[in-house]
């Protein structure tokens, strides 16, 4: 540095010091004197030179060249370093901000003068808001405080909206409880907004202090502002505090409304506890908060998920008496539940009466309509809806296409699903994971698992990859087919992606060894998952339980029965009935009837396949009429034998002559809704050929009219039976 320049540095920094101990003796009688040097120099022309060059080395975002035309000035004011500041922080690079730098230059500033001013602090904070910089506008918002100055309302408003904003909840606690500390009380907006974010993140402690702290100052008084923290208690299991908090405020002449009180109904329905949730209902009403359509909807979910439909469908009569109409909400929660338990006619009615208030189906609908059709296995039904559903011009979203493209896959169409979606998307249809999903898992099923994987590749996952059910999907037709080059390929792609297996992975991989003999690798595997804290599922255990019954290693599975029983939800009622149908296929009777008390003990009910093991060991023994008594439970809990049950018992009855009772269980199985199939035909016919029907010519005549009566059935599962 030149000798001129260097004196010049010098005499700059000894000027400022002196400046700043002016600034100490007397702040307040020094500040206007600098004040007035800068005035007397406003019209120096290399004064109003350098500070347009430091304007535009500010504005175009070079903080040090623009400190540099800074340091050039005799006598740089205040306004100047404010000058700087704003243009700096306005600047298109602002994004680009070096915090150190500016904070540098500022404690420069309180060191060697010229002294901050309140302006100095507004353009920080405003600057460094508006940038992004939250953390760094509240540092200076403090030392504004430090300083002797006062932050303006709006300024730490604004800083506590953006953090609310992006949902950082700490840094909006520290803005809020700074903001208190100078008296200064944010909007009930967002206050509301600060109190509901926090009850959402289950920070219930910190919601009920930021309420009760401002209901004192009169701050509060919206039942906006105390429902989220009823709800997040209500969800909590904590509905008598909720209660207790109500009633409180309720003796301090606090609002309630309608979502005070549904909550509480919620919340207390979440605990099992019906009787104190119906004394909430009729006092919203004493109260003259009369329920409305979301409160009934509650009830009537929670009725649904019990499985108590005949109550839900009385509750919608209910609804209809107090003059509250249900909405297209509650109409989906029942017809979902309704399609669940096969009850026909109650969805016809309430089809109708949605159709009398003129209330369209929404894709929920259709999803509820669809998706309890396909739960019973009724995939044509379940088709015929959304073809119904797209007709009459209902809303498409992406998960009713979803549905199609499911149930296309599972009509072995899955060539025409994936055709159907290539033609959507050209269209603008943006397909989702599950989308991709359940195409790959058609192409699976129909054993295309090369086409799958060469898909896998080819789609564009929307989260620019493929989840673990696309490699779970892929990975299970793999294994089932004992395919281990393909497992590989699935293995090392899984290892590109960087997606982590889960349980449904792990039990791919005990089913395929326990597939192919090697039983003491998947058990293991199975060690292996609980030493490393990956809790086996219910469908883990009945895989592995499955695979040891089907190589008849029975006393292997019922050790593992014992020893996991009561871990997690297994076992349930599958569980049960590997192992009874495996007891039954072996003649181990005795052990079926413990299993059975002990399923029964365990408060499991048995379900088709149970019956169907038992009524087949039945008929194994010759016990028909066991057989028959067992067949009636069903239909007394409303289970439907399958037509493969009554083909159990009419091979029985064959076998035993007994030709009149043949008649009759023919004559209910058409009752009953079910069709005889290519398996009764063939054993009518059996019967027929061998001439054991020749003693009852009636009978005979009756059996040809229902085998002539099939043919479509015959032609179905592949022609006629001989």
């Amino acid at each position: 540095m030149p000798l001129s320049l260097l004196t010049q540095h010098r005499f700059l920094k000894f000027r400022k010091t002196i400046c700043f101990s002016i600034a100490n003796f007397s702040y307040l009688s020094a500040l206007p004197t600098l004040d007035c040097i800068e005035e007397m120099k406003t019209d120096d022309p290399h004064h109003l030179q350098l500070r347009q060059a430091m304007k535009n080395d500010a504005v175009s975002g070079n903080l040090r060249t623009a400190l540099r035309s800074l340091n050039s000035m005799r006598y740089p004011s205040v306004n100047d370093y404010n000058a700087l500041f704003y243009h700096y922080l306005k600047s298109s690079r602002r994004h680009l901000i070096v915090f150190g730098d500016l904070v540098k230059v500022y404690f420069d500033m309180k060191s060697l003068g010229p002294y901050p001013n309140a302006s100095t602090f507004n353009i920080f904070l405003g600057g460094l808001t508006s940038t992004g910089n939250l953390r760094d506008a509240l540092f200076f918002a403090e030392e504004m405080c430090g300083c002797g100055f006062r932050p303006a309302f709006t300024s730490l408003s604004k800083i506590l909206k953006k953090w609310l904003g992006l949902g950082n909840l700490d840094d909006s606690m520290s803005v809020f409880q700074f903001m208190l500390r100078l008296k200064y009380f944010p909007t009930e907006p967002t206050l509301n907004l600060l109190i509901s974010k926090l009850c959402k993140a289950g920070i219930i402690g910190e919601a009920y202090f930021v309420f009760q702290g401002l209901l004192g100052k009169g701050c509060l008084k919206s039942a906006h502002s105390y429902n989220p923290i009823l709800w997040a208690l209500c969800k909590d299991g904590e509905s008598y505090t909720a209660l207790a908090l109500l009633y409180s405020l309720k003796k301090r002449g606090v609002v309630r409304n309608v979502a005070s009180y549904t909550a509480l109904v919620y919340g207390f329905i979440l605990e099992g506890l019906w009787e104190e949730a119906f004394c909430i209902l009729e006092e919203m009403e004493i109260d003259g908060c009369k329920p409305n359509v979301i409160t009934y909807t509650v009830i009537v979910k929670f009725l649904c998920d019990k499985g108590r439909i005949d109550d839900a469908v009385d509750m919608l009569g209910k609804m209809g008496k107090k003059g509250c109409d249900p909405d297209i909400v509650t109409y989906n929660v029942i017809l979902r539940e309704l399609f669940h338990h096969g009850r026909i006619a109650k969805i016809d009615e309430i089809l109708q009466a949605m159709d009398r208030k003129e209330m369209s189906p929404d894709p929920f609908t259709c999803a509820a309509l669809t998706g309890g059709l396909l739960k019973r296995g009724q995939l044509g039904a379940a088709t015929k809806s959304l073809c119904w559903f797209i007709s009459v011009g209902g809303s498409v979203d992406v998960v009713v296409c979803n549905i199609y493209f499911h149930c296309l896959c599972r009509e072995n169409k899955s060539e025409l699903a994936l055709s159907l979606l290539k033609s959507m998307m050209e269209k603008g249809f943006a397909p989702t994971n599950v989308s991709y999903n359940t195409i790959l898992n058609g192409f699976c099923r129909e054993n295309h698992i090369d086409e799958a994987l060469q898909l896998f590749d080819q789609f564009e996952w929307p989260s620019n990859r493929p989840d673990v059910v696309s490699f779970n999907t892929i990975l299970s037709a793999a294994c089932k087919k004992g395919n281990s080059s393909m497992i590989q390929r699935v293995l090392d792609r899984r290892e590109y992606e960087g997606v982590k297996f889960n349980v449904v992975s792990f039990t791919c991989f005990i089913q395929y060894f326990c597939t192919f003999g090697k039983i003491s690798d998947g058990w293991e595997l199975l060690e292996s998952m609980l030493s490393s804290g990956c809790n086996p599922t219910v469908v883990t255990f009945n895989t592995l339980l499955d695979k040891l019954c089907k190589n008849r290693l029975l006393e292997t599975a019922h050790i593992i029965f014992r020893v996991f029983r009561n871990t997690g939800d297994f076992p349930n009622t599958t569980s049960y009935n590997i192992l009874i149908h495996a007891l039954i296929r072996e003649g181990n009777y005795s052990l079926t009837k413990q299993l059975l008390r002990d399923m029964y003990g365990q408060r499991l009910e048995p379900d088709a396949v149970t019956y169907g093991s038992l009524i087949k060991g039945s008929c194994k023994e010759g016990k028909i009429s066991i057989a028959i008594q067992l067949r009636d439970h069903m239909l007394e809990n409303g289970l439907a034998p399958t037509v493969a049950i009554y083909n159990t018992i009419l091979a029985a009855m064959f076998q035993r002559g007994k030709f009149l009772d043949i008649f009759s269980l023919l004559k209910d199985m058409i009752i009953n809704g079910c069709e005889p199939d290519v398996v009764s035909i063939k054993i009518l016919k059996q019967a027929i050929s061998k001439g054991w029907m020749k003693r009852f010519p009636v009978i005979s005549k009756l059996l040809e009219f229902v085998m002539c009566g099939n043919p479509e059935k015959e032609t179905h599962y592949g022609g006629t039976a001989s």
